[in-house]
């Protein structure tokens, strides 16, 4: 893989390779080496590396990853460590249409009875067990719900640290004899199994029988063959276990690899590409992997990557730990900051993510270089920094300092989707949407996303549409598999029809040479609601009108054809002729927004036209979080949404006061909001279909997992005149060096017909500057709150 080798390639190889032999692991290597290479012959998609895989210059060589270790200071030691005899973990990414018949083939070469998936236990959290034990006592959901948000979220959260003096728990619990018997109860059920299931990645391989070894159990429809021990029990019996994981990514890159059709070649795609780095420095990453959180599109503008290095540490800097020293990574990167280094070495182990200590592989390096630690005890600090297990960093602490975050993965996966968006948007995108198209959420982010892009989204079409989403005359069309009701045998019938065939010319035409055991009468009916026959020229209104005339005209046509009666008459027979046998489609249509009603009941999503589209701007500017993003608030904060009413449902409480649900839509998604009588009161006449709404209120993550909103605030969107110029005010006695050019930046990436004026506050007064047309803006919440971080919140105006 290197064509020449060099003294430290040769001896980095054979210090690994005398490390595997000594450890016992050749077979290891040769079995993933197997499974890797069967599914890269089969035509399955295999990631790059992550992990401590990504460290070995043998699984370079061998192709079971494609991570130069030595280009990337990788450390074998993480991977194995000849100080500590312990299993290596190997984690492989495979596509996922693709990852059972990896596992499958695995199976069958090794023995069935040898080869078994690995069930994992979901234990109940403090909050579960809360709104549990409030169901039991059979307490007001209201009530229950209070004493459970008064945990906080994310995991590791227990009760009896929520109980300490001080915390919101301890307070209500004091107070309270009802959450006090909630509490009591939940204490016992804190932790216990509450189900099992098949563990998403782990696969065990034995050299037995495995039934020799561990307890096995079926599950699932399929009675795939599970262990009934847990991954930390496999691993203790010394059972070699790999995790298979399967990674949506990488389908979607063979899918927009295909849809562009050239063949391009991974493993060559060059790391300095000018125009992917233009692209993220943007911000404009919707869709590309690991960088497309509102959060981290923040950090891309903040950090303005130019080279595969910033993004490395972007990924790694982007968790809770390390998060804080983004802006300094950003300033030193730019050349605002000076990096510092408390020991000259620090500088040969830091340099390249500025002085800031943010790979696994650099506190190995300072542990064994600095603090002097054996490879083993370089390798447990790793582990305890890794794991935050503070008891064993305490350990480490006095040798540590006598001597003297979190992942290693290249975000080459992420690269990949970064070049395809860039260079082949419109292939990237239909492959992605394809990717999501059972998920009833993500379609309207992505759709929206596209028309962002200046990428038109094309209804489907009978006569034009593939099975996934296609692109077509240079614009993506819907795919007829992800129409509401249309499965993939239908969608397939009908391809397979148009091509044995000519395009379709009417829904008689349809009806008789698409089977009808595939698409049945709701999924005629689906595919005319949302427009994919509209290319036969008939109205849709009318076409629903006849559908049934017409199945049952395709379903005579279909069974005389096959009994042989209709070739002699048909012979030579023109098509005006037959059309005759049945009635002309009505002509009267439904108006725009019945058409487009329809439209997002069998599609999910806008697509010809958005109600919001002419208003969307303005409606940005009334609210601080799109429908989308409320999945991702806290639970409990309070955000200012906008959108269109598409449904409403009154209900009447237990104390006889109305109420109601409203379901919300704007560019981006949907959201229930839930509106109770103290706001319905005021709001009475404007919670109904069709109206836009301006609803301020709090975000409500359900135990299920789905979002709502509980309202606060109901008011009418009413539109103004757009913005037209942005003032921005800059002290120019404290304004640091370089201020200008950042400025000049960020107007650049956000164009638009806005005037940008400048207050300069200089020693002799303020001087007022009128930027030139070539730096007009679009005045959008992201400008200003961007414009904000830069400038402070005193300077826009």
């Amino acid at each position: 893989r290197y064509g020449h080798a060099t003294p430290e390639l040769t001896d980095r190889l054979k210090f690994e390779l005398k490390t595997i032999k000594e450890m016992g692991f050749v077979d290891y290597f040769l079995i993933v080496w197997d499974f890797v290479n069967f599914a890269k012959r089969n035509g399955i998609s295999v990631g790059p590396g992550r992990g401590s895989t990504a460290g070995s210059l043998v699984a370079y060589c061998l192709e079971i990853t494609d991570l130069d270790p030595i280009k990337y200071d990788l450390l074998f030691e993480r991977f194995l460590n000849p100080g500590r005899k312990s299993l290596p973990d190997a984690d492989i990414d495979f596509a996922v249409e693709g990852r059972d018949r990896v596992i499958n083939y695995v199976a069958e070469k090794y023995g069935r009875d040898r080869v078994a998936q690995i069930i994992t236990f979901g234990t109940m959290a403090a909050r579960a067990a809360v709104r549990d034990a409030g169901r039991v006592l059979e307490i007001p959901y209201g009530v229950v719900d209070k004493v459970a948000k008064l945990i906080p979220e994310g995991p590791g959260q227990t009760l009896d640290a929520c109980l300490k003096p001080g915390q919101p728990l301890k307070e209500e619990y004091d107070a309270d004899a009802t959450a006090r018997e909630i509490v009591d109860l939940a204490k016992p059920l804190e932790g216990l199994t509450r189900q099992d299931s098949i563990h998403a990645a782990g696969v065990v391989i034995g050299a037995k029988p495995l039934i020799e070894t561990v307890p096995l159990q079926q599950k699932g429809s399929d009675q795939e063959v599970v262990t009934q021990f847990a991954m930390g029990d496999i691993e203790a019996l010394g059972l070699l276990k790999i995790d298979f994981l399967g990674l949506r990514n990488l389908d979607v890159l063979e899918k927009a690899r295909e849809l562009v059709g050239n063949g391009i070649d991974w493993s060559t795609l060059p790391l300095d590409d000018k125009k992917v780095y233009e692209m993220l420095a943007k911000g404009d990453a919707t869709g590309v992997f690991q960088f497309e959180s509102s959060g981290m599109r923040d950090a891309l503008r903040l950090v303005k990557p130019t080279q595969f290095e910033d993004l490395i540490a972007l990924v790694a800097l982007y968790r809770p730990g390390p998060m804080g020293y983004i802006p300094v990574y950003a300033r030193r990167k730019h050349g605002q900051e000076q990096a510092t280094y408390i020991d000259e070495r620090l500088k040969g182990i830091t340099s390249v993510s500025h002085g800031i200590c943010i790979f696994q592989e650099q506190y190995l390096q300072i542990a064994k270089q600095i603090a002097g630690f054996t490879p083993a005890e370089a390798d447990d600090l790793r582990k305890a920094i890794g794991k935050k297990d503070h008891k064993l960093m305490a350990s480490l602490k006095e040798k540590f300092l006598e001597g003297c975050a979190s992942s290693n993965t290249t975000p080459a996966v992420a690269y990949r989707t970064a070049y395809m968006r860039a260079h082949h948007p419109r292939e990237y995108m239909a492959a992605l949407i394809s990717s999501v198209m059972n998920t009833k959420d993500r379609v309207p982010f992505y759709v929206n996303a596209c028309d962002e892009m200046g990428i038109e989204v094309l209804p489907p079409d009978v006569n034009q549409s593939q099975l996934d989403f296609a692109v077509v005359e240079g614009k993506i069309r819907f795919g007829l598999s992800a129409v509401k009701n249309v499965g993939e045998p239908a969608a397939r019938a009908i391809i397979r029809a148009r091509d044995e065939g000519t395009a379709f010319t009417s829904i008689w035409d349809f009806t008789e040479r698409v089977d009808p055991q595939c698409a049945n009468k709701r999924a005629l009916e689906s595919l005319v609601k949302c427009g994919a026959l509209d290319s036969t020229g008939d109205s849709r209104i009318g076409m629903l009108e006849v559908l049934e005339q017409a199945l049952a005209w395709g379903a005579r046509q279909q069974a005389d054809r096959l009994a042989g009666q209709a070739s002699i008459f048909d012979l030579g027979e023109p098509s005006e002729t037959k059309s005759r046998s049945h009635p002309s489609v009505p002509v009267r249509d439904a108006d725009k927004n019945e058409l487009l009603r329809m439209e997002k009941e069998t599609l999910g999503v806008y697509v010809s036209e958005h109600p919001l589209h002419a208003v969307r701007d303005q409606l940005r500017l009334k609210t601080d979080c799109t429908l989308a993003e409320t999945e991702k608030r806290r639970d409990g904060e309070v955000v200012t949404v906008g959108g269109i009413v598409s449904a409403v449902k009154q209900l009447t409480t237990k104390k006889g006061e109305p109420m109601v649900f409203l379901r919300l839509d704007d560019v981006t998604g949907s959201a229930e909001c839930v509106v109770f009588n103290s706001v319905y009161a005021a709001a009475r006449e404007l919670c109904t279909a069709d109206r836009i709404l301006v609803v301020k209120g709090r975000v409500d993550h359900k135990q299920e997992g789905e979002t709502k909103l509980i309202a606060m605030e109901v008011s009418a969107f009413e539109a103004v005149t757009p913005r037209r110029d942005v003032t921005l005010k800059i002290d120019a006695r404290l304004a640091r060096a370089g201020i200008v050019r950042e400025l000049a930046t960020l107007v650049r990436d956000f164009p638009g017909d806005s005037r940008v004026h400048l207050l300069l506050q200089m020693t002799e007064g303020t001087k007022e500057l009128v930027l030139g047309p070539q730096y007009k803006v679009k005045p959008v919440p992201d400008f200003f709150a961007e414009a904000k971080a830069l400038l402070g919140e005193a300077a826009v105006l």
